[in-house]
């Protein structure tokens, strides 16, 4: 059983849509007791990461979260909370890892954000990636990434520069992708997820 952990901080009808459809029981989290009631949380986040952060932080459940032992992952901008630090509005995160959340040198024939499909390359085993071949494509939305450090990288991709698509520290996990919008490797994913 999944807790997604709600703060305010973006839509989250794609990814139950995407568990629904899965048939991944859920629920939401919103005050600490609720932790006791799953197996396995989700952070999810879209938009600015300073904003999420302070938002998170109005919770209450940030010392929580830091402390939880049971698999996490964090999507999109809740990969990005679980970084030591943010350019995006200068923000603290939760330094669960200490890496970076850098903005995109958008002075490139590149366009910022990064939108669309891109592969990503997975760099340690893990059963997270299980089923999903190297080289696979997932949806990304993002104009911030999350700097690339071989020990805490599970998968990289390269958009500009190359960075960790993918984080894993003990059991905390991060995509910057979006699996509930990546087709069928991105379901196989979270069913993976689902059996941490």
């Amino acid at each position: 059983m999944i807790g997604i952990i709600t703060y305010g901080a973006g839509n989250i009808f794609s990814l139950t849509a995407a568990l629904g459809r899965l048939g991944i029981p859920y629920g939401m989290i919103n005050k600490e007791e609720d932790f006791e009631l799953y197996d396995r949380y989700i952070i999810p986040g879209v938009g600015h990461a300073g904003t999420a952060m302070a938002k998170l932080e109005h919770t209450g459940l940030v010392p929580k979260i830091k402390a939880l032992k049971k698999p996490t992952l964090g999507i999109c901008v809740g990969m990005q909370l679980l970084t030591a630090h943010s350019e995006e509005g200068d923000a603290k995160m939760l330094d669960i890892f200490p890496v970076r959340t850098l903005k995109f040198d958008g002075n490139t024939e590149f366009k910022v954000p990064h939108t669309g499909w891109n592969q990503v390359f997975p760099e340690m085993e893990n059963p997270l990636f299980e089923n999903i071949p190297a080289g696979s494509h997932f949806y990304f939305v993002h104009s911030y990434f999350i700097e690339y450090n071989k020990a805490y990288t599970l998968a990289s991709t390269t958009y500009i520069n190359q960075f960790s698509a993918s984080i894993w520290r003990d059991n905390f996990y991060g995509v910057q992708f979006h699996p509930e919008k990546s087709g069928t490797y991105g379901e196989t994913l979270l069913m993976n997820f689902s059996k941490l």
